[in-house]
């Protein structure tokens, strides 16, 4: 096997043959006149030997056939591009014989699906490169005005009469879905904007662009970026987990989990920890041996662990069915599924392969209503975002390393199927993430687990600092793989202001050297405290030059828990001198103001302003009772005021004011109980659901 076929193999560009073409295919190119396009991203050109193919690439033209020669085509990026169609006309497209991603099917299948003929002027040709794999046809369709298409992986557009490129229109002038905290999405969405060959941090336009009025009725309200805020001379602080010191909280001890001569592993990769209302516990489903089967085990206290007998393999604790084998997979419970054979789904990625699936099930263990998913790269996963109430793919890609792709749906089921449309550029590591001074590699983005936590978007990103596998194959010991948290506030954005590792690699010889991945659910809640859980590998040296499925580098996995002050992921700190915090304009329907905040050696204050900055009596600086403690769910209180019941449904603004403080989160409850009707994540001990209905009984709860 050549290099380059390897590397096509490792950015998951499969080699398989088509075979049983129906199409019909014709001797002549179609009679008629060339459509016209516009385009979102990239730049127009003439079809000549030697003329870069596109952006982001540097794949030259080797051969041109006489009747395309010279005429215009569009160089954009290898990835998919969607175009519209302003111009009836023939469309012409060129794109490989063989499969050339696992992002998507053939694309020769995908474009005789869609009713292109394919054109033997000629049959085939060498479009780039020397390998049977830059190997080509050419389709073509009778298109109309009107028409959109998303064009897959590796397909060129060819010969048409004029084009365009769109201009994105300001934020501010979206006309698509409202959020529930003001946010207004563009009408074609998800957005297909992300420039794969721009090395800058991914855009995040509603925080340049945020909404007049915010509405903060769901979830505490974090201070993690500067959505919220109009003014403020507090300082931003970012907060780092701290490991728990009896880590690691599960390893390997039984027979699937040590694996016999293969890799030892007790690891929930992206699989998922959850809560349990109803049975009060929480539940793991963690991969048993890497790349072996997938277990279940339970906990009433979050750190030990039971690991029940069932039936799937009498004896064991293994769930996943007896035919498959993991590699990348995630567990997510549906909360609000009608269907309760639908409770809990699964999207699994086999390894080796091509394929994905989807399973659901009533109880965890049992899995049915298996469907075979629209292939994707090996480390894919998925995540809910009920803000949306959409299931999302966060799909392995190669466009700058690793990196992903987005698709989202309204059907976890019918959704793994993308036949009509195809996954958007998303994510990627940027020229802010921090070259590690020992790999000295560029950081990629090696997988980004999210979830639903109070106000916003939780995400988690795996920033791969090499050695690549080749090396660490040779030493038996992990990659570097480390985690960053991230925010959005649109399910599709990511702002990550701190680029300092949140849960890194320890790099020695201890269960968690290398090789850090976060779970699907992110985080769970105990009380006043965050309980991060994470994976590690320890590796063995002695294991080095091995086969793959036995290589010392995936060796020794096992899970850890790592803790963070509730909603501590960054605070408005103050010092001696006071300091103040003036909020956007802001709308709520609650009664009770609640702060988290450390004022222990200090003190906070609020008064409430109406939109024009105007203070309302009797919400005063002077008549609020100083809150001087360290407290997550701190209620605020004034004099000759019960509640904010006479506020609701107005334009307002907050102002804090802090002396030696810092301040974490804010929320307008909807009684004295601090309840924030925001999502908790993984959940925890005294919750009743995916969202915050029950305030200070779940802080009573975890003590």
């Amino acid at each position: 096997m050549t290099r380059k076929t390897t590397e096509i193999l490792h950015l998951f560009l499969a080699t398989a043959m088509l075979s049983g073409m129906t199409a019909f295919a014709a001797d002549t190119p179609l009679a008629g006149n060339a459509t016209a396009i516009e385009y979102h991203s990239g730049e127009i050109d003439t079809f000549n030997v030697g003329a870069t193919l596109f952006t982001d690439r540097g794949y030259t033209v080797a051969e041109c056939p006489e009747w395309l020669q010279g005429k215009s085509f569009l160089r954009n990026s290898i990835n998919t591009e969607m175009f519209n169609i302003t111009k009836d006309g023939i469309l012409t497209l060129i794109t490989p014989t063989i499969c050339a991603s696992k992002i998507s099917a053939s694309r020769a299948t995908y474009l005789e699906k869609k009713g292109f003929e394919r054109i033997n002027q000629p049959a085939e040709f060498q479009l780039f490169g020397k390998g049977e794999w830059d190997i080509c046809r050419i389709y073509q369709k009778q298109v109309k005005a009107g028409e959109r298409f998303s064009i897959p992986k590796f397909v060129v557009v060819v010969g048409f009469a004029s084009a365009e490129k769109i201009e994105a229109k300001p934020w501010s002038q979206n006309a698509g879905e409202k959020l529930y905290n003001g946010i207004v999405l563009p009408k074609d969405w998800p957005p297909r904007t992300i420039d794969p060959s721009s090395t800058d941090p991914m855009p995040v336009p509603y925080l340049d662009a945020p909404p007049a009025v915010i509405p903060i009725d769901t979830g505490r309200q974090l201070l993690v970026d500067d959505f919220l805020i109009e003014k403020s001379t507090l300082n931003r602080v970012f907060h780092k987990p701290q490991k728990y010191s009896g880590n690691p909280i599960l390893k390997p001890e039984t027979e699937l989990e040590l694996h016999g001569e293969k890799n030892s592993a007790a690891v929930p990769k992206s699989g998922g920890l959850w809560w349990d209302p109803a049975e009060k516990i929480f539940k793991l489903w963690y991969e048993a041996g890497w790349i072996g089967t997938i277990c279940y085990a339970t906990s009433k206290d979050g750190l030990h662990w039971e690991r029940p007998s069932l039936d799937i393999k009498p004896g064991t604790n293994q769930v996943l069915p007896l035919d498959l084998t993991p590699d990348s997979w995630t567990v997510v419970p549906d909360w609000d599924a009608k269907d309760p054979q639908q409770r809990y789904k699964m999207y699994m990625h086999p390894p080796g392969s091509s394929g994905a699936i989807c399973m659901t099930s009533a109880d965890g263990i049992h899995w049915i209503n298996r469907v075979t998913a629209t292939p994707s790269g090996d480390r894919s996963t998925m995540f809910y975002n009920p803000f949306r109430k959409k299931w999302v793919y966060s799909l392995r890609s190669g466009f700058r390393g690793r990196s992903r792709h987005y698709w989202e749906c309204d059907d976890f089921l019918k959704g793994a199927q993308w036949d009509d449309d195809e996954p958007v550029i998303w994510a990627a590591a940027d020229n802010k993430d921090l070259i590690d001074p020992v790999t000295k590699q560029t950081p990629q983005l090696y997988n980004l687990d999210a979830v639903a936590y109070e106000s916003i978007m939780l995400g988690m990103y795996e920033i791969h600092h090499g050695p690549p596998n080749g090396e660490c194959e040779k030493t038996g010991l992990p990659k570097i793989t480390e985690l960053n948290f991230a925010y959005s506030r649109d399910g599709f954005h990511w702002d990550r202001p701190d680029r300092t590792i949140d849960i890194r690699a320890e790099r020695r010889d201890v269960w968690d050297r290398g090789y850090v991945q976060s779970l699907g659910n992110i985080c769970c809640i105990q009380g006043d405290k965050l309980w991060i859980y994470y994976t590690g590998f320890q590796g063995d040296a002695s294991r080095a030059n091995s086969h793959w499925f036995k290589n010392g580098m995936y060796d020794r996995g096992a899970t850890g828990v790592a803790f963070l002050r509730r909603d501590g992921f960054a605070s408005m700190d103050s010092n001696s001198q006071p300091g103040t915090l003036l909020t956007r304009p802001i709308t709520f329907s609650g009664s009770q103001l609640f702060v988290n905040t450390v004022a222990a050696k200090g003190t906070l204050k609020v008064e409430i302003q109406d939109q024009s900055g105007k203070v309302i009596p009797p919400y005063t600086t002077d008549n609020c009772k100083p809150i001087t403690a360290d407290s997550t769910l701190a209620n605020i209180s004034w004099k000759g005021a019960k509640n904010l019941d006479a506020l609701k449904g107005k334009v307002l603004r907050f102002k804090f004011t802090l002396t030696n403080a810092s301040l974490y989160s804010f929320w307008v409850s909807k009684d004295t109980s601090g309840r924030s009707d925001g999502y908790v994540a993984g959940g925890g001990p005294g919750y009743t659901g995916m969202t915050d209905t029950v305030g200070k009984k779940a802080l009573e709860a975890a003590k």
